[in-house]
């Protein structure tokens, strides 16, 4: 028995979870840094080639750089306004849960989660992997075993940072995104420092051209900004600058990317550039003025700009990535494990674990070649052909271009429920307002309905190939709704 004159000694507190979300841990930089650090990963480096090389001029390809940019800026001010009409954070699967009902939002969230985000984080850490691969040993082949374990590597370092809680993620956020803009900064000097003989202007027409396909890349380089919303109750000063750094994030990417390209058209020419597949790498090799340390080491230099942008794009990722999966688990009983924080870090430790997880299993499952063989195998199972991997620039992108068409439709809905929210005043009354309303988010929604037929029609029977894992998510919703009747 205790003595009641002297107070019994407190327990010790003992770590535990929790479902109250850490809030108002980011600045506007640190929110900007986390869109330009997802937003610009390695398509910079890719895809101006293949742009290029469907569009009939210089400037013709700049514009699509440029209308593209504006397009997502259109996004970006209807986006503004849904991440603050909610206090939550969980982005668009709040906003599908709240505007179409929990179906629709659990549905969006297990997509994600089963391909289409998961696909993308394991995409820019293959990129990541082929270049370590390629720097640590030249002689080596990038498919190899070391690709696999750089890329799972990646992920997991990255996540465990993560788990450390918010103040070091947000550091090694913003160290990543300043080293690639002034990587890219420095693109732009070696470019504008050179003259290429031929004219923006001039016309160089290209047999098969297809602007379509140049705006599905060309936005796909441009993809993740809306990704920012998944955190958005982490911002400081959320209805000032939840705007601010959708708008002015998006707006300095567009004016990077267009920028970088022009130096590309400086440095290389329309007709080099096409030609380039390494267009940053070609870029400094021909820079005669350049001392001939740094133009011989052109490659390496250009090659840890690559593996600096890929690591910021998962960096990026997985935090906003785990915000998601952490909204969908608070509501969620059969996920509920993902909706809670751990009360010492301060992190969605099980939300980032199943993360890394799912995106371990599409690295060894997308990115191998006995991977994609038990993949065939299934497919051939079901008695369909095998999966045309080669076709889309290999594993990763024939994964994206498979998911890309559920993306879209997801990105559409999305839009609609601005229309929603507006008719029947759901939301905070004080929030941002998109202006022009309705012809913005008009433009938003056509695009995404435009996006979503070109979407189709580059994926073609691939498409059918990420409605199963979608499907599968049905009876998973009804097991899950069960067990929060019960």
């Amino acid at each position: 028995m205790t003595d009641s004159s002297t107070p019994a000694a407190a327990p010790e507190p003992q770590p535990q979870s929790t479902t109250v979300i850490a809030r108002e841990s980011l600045s506007l930089w640190d929110a900007i840094s986390i869109i330009v650090g997802i937003v610009v990963g390695v398509s910079i480096f890719k895809v101006p080639a293949i742009v290029f090389s469907n569009v009939p001029s210089g400037i013709a390809g700049l514009g699509v750089w440029a209308l593209a940019g504006g397009l997502c800026l259109v996004g970006a001010l209807c986006y503004a306004e849904l991440a603050t009409r909610f206090r939550q954070g969980g982005g668009e699967y709040l906003f599908l849960t709240r505007g179409l009902g929990r179906e629709v939002g659990f549905l969006y969230g297990w997509a994600q989660l089963t391909g289409v985000f998961s696909g993308a984080v394991g995409t820019m850490a293959y990129v990541f992997a082929d270049y370590a691969v390629k720097l640590s040993d030249p002689l080596s082949d990038s498919n190899s075993d070391r690709g696999v374990w750089w890329a799972v590597g990646a992920i997991w370092v990255l996540t465990v940072i993560h788990i450390l809680g918010v103040k070091s993620g947000k550091l090694v956020q913003n160290i990543l995104t300043s080293i690639k803009v002034i990587g890219l900064l420095s693109l732009l000097v070696v470019g504008f420092s050179s003259s290429a003989s031929e004219s923006l202007m001039a016309p160089s027409p290209v047999k098969d051209s297809n602007i379509g396909l140049a705006m599905i890349l060309v936005l796909y380089a441009y993809g993740g900004w809306n990704d920012a919303a998944f955190a958005s109750a982490e911002v400081r000063q959320p209805h000032r600058n939840i705007p601010r750094a959708l708008m002015g994030g998006m707006l300095a990417i567009a004016v990077l990317y267009v920028l970088v390209n022009w130096a590309y058209l400086q440095g290389l020419g329309l007709s080099g550039l096409r030609t380039s597949f390494t267009p940053a790498s070609d870029l400094m090799a021909q820079a005669t003025w350049l001392i001939p340390v740094i133009r011989d080491s052109a490659t390496k230099l250009v090659g840890l700009l690559v593996m600096a942008s890929a690591l910021g794009a998962i960096h990026g990722m997985i935090f906003t990535g785990s915000r998601l999966y952490f909204a969908m688990g608070v509501e969620h009983p059969l996920f509920a494990r993902l909706g809670r924080l751990h009360a010492g870090l301060g992190s969605p430790v099980s939300a980032l674990l199943v993360q890394a997880l799912m995106t371990s299993l599409l690295i060894l499952t997308v990115g191998t070649a006995e991977g994609r063989e038990a993949v065939d195998w299934s497919v051939s199972w079901l008695g369909r052909d095998p999966i045309p991997w080669d076709k889309y620039f290999g594993g990763f992108d024939t994964l994206l271009a498979a998911t890309a068409p559920i993306f879209w439709s997801f990105f559409l809905l999305n839009g609609l429920t601005l229309f929603i929210f507006r008719a029947r005043s759901i939301g905070e009354a004080d929030c941002f307002r998109v202006p022009f309303y309705p012809i913005t988010p008009l433009i938003f929604c056509g695009t995404c309905g435009f996006m979503l037929y070109q979407s189709i029609l580059y994926a073609q029977d691939l498409t059918w190939l990420a409605l199963l894992p979608l499907l599968a998510g049905v009876p998973v919703y009804f097991l899950s709704n069960a067990l929060r009747i019960r």
